[in-house]
């Protein structure tokens, strides 16, 4: 067993540093007797510009996005110590998958396998940015995502998708991952679900039964969805519905955008408000410095000043 290194950056302060980004990288096309994807997998990596033993985040964008979302959170880790990795998926606008595509279908699938690819070559994101080479600690490495890519970083942790027929959920959990961030992502499928959305999404069926890895699930009080029949509520089944180690975090006031983690000026942001955002900002950090073994003083402390604040701006629970 080897002893993990300490960060040489000062990384319990949230005092930020010059961050170093580049993209688009383009990664090896997946093995043989790999789904056929089809297409380049781009992706963006932003790291800090000095430190060493740096832990990884891996990001999914929600539907639509795309590598050059989600600013305000991605580029709020790197300049804290975290090397942050942004894969483009195949719904992204900037691909333009038309809606018969064959591959549509299994879009959820080919999303986690980009994840897992991005993983499997970090050797190769090391060496496309300046300076990198060595740097990583691959011992800490984290999955995070934004409403669909808070369920595709979820089957990281060990959230699995139910086949409607069957109702067998394959195991596609990745050991590489030791914590995640769940940013408003879907509930329950099933009767929770809109006609519309259980007839067009069948893969929001999912179960958070077997998800064991300690996870930090963001939801938005008033995220009142058009995808479910329950409300704002459906988006914190991640953390109820799930086996212990999992902390809610509920934004007051709120919408899906949470405040705006894809981007002031994205067009999925229709609740920016900056104290929001600051609040996802400084909790998803302190809770991942807290869940990798970093630093346990921020989370704590952090959860401390909202429950003693005479006007919060969200709540934190735990189990």
């Amino acid at each position: 067993m080897t002893e993990t290194a300490t960060p040489t950056l000062d990384i319990a302060s949230d005092r930020p540093v010059p961050v170093v980004s580049v993209k688009p990288v383009v990664l090896p096309p997946p093995g043989p007797g790999a789904d056929p994807r089809g297409e380049d997998l781009r992706v963006r990596v932003s790291a800090p510009a000095t430190g060493d033993a740096l832990p990884v985040i891996v990001f999914s964008h929600g539907f639509g996005s795309s590598l050059e979302g989600y600013g305000p959170l991605t580029d709020y880790w790197a300049a804290r110590g975290f090397v942050v990795v942004q894969p483009t998926h195949l719904d992204s606008r900037t691909v333009a998958l038309p809606e018969d595509d064959p591959r549509t279908p299994r879009i959820w699938r080919f999303r986690v396998e980009d994840l897992k690819r991005v993983l499997d070559h970090l050797d190769v994101l090391e060496a496309a940015v300046p300076g990198l080479a060595g740097r990583l600690d691959r011992d800490r490495v984290a999955a995070a995502g934004h409403s669909f890519g808070g369920q595709t970083a979820g089957n990281l942790l060990g959230l699995r998708v139910l086949d409607p027929v069957t109702g067998e959920g394959e195991d596609l959990s990745d050991p590489r991952v030791k914590a995640g961030v769940l940013l408003a992502t879907a509930g329950r499928g099933g009767a929770d679900l809109t006609p519309f959305a259980a007839e067009h999404y069948p893969f929001m069926n999912p179960t958070f039964a077997h998800m064991t890895t300690p996870a930090l699930v963001v939801m938005g009080e008033r995220d009142d969805l058009p995808l479910t029949v329950r409300g704002p509520d459906w988006t914190a089944d991640p953390y109820h519905l799930s086996p212990g180690g999992k902390s809610l975090l509920t934004v007051y006031g709120a919408e899906h955008s949470l405040g705006g983690i894809p981007g002031y000026e994205a067009r999925e942001t229709t609740d920016e408000d900056p104290e929001r955002l600051g609040l996802v900002q400084r909790l998803t950090l302190a809770y991942l410095r807290h869940a990798l073994g970093i630093d346990d003083s921020g989370w704590t402390a952090a959860c401390r000043e909202l429950l003693e604040d005479d006007d919060p701006l969200g709540r934190v629970e735990s189990r």
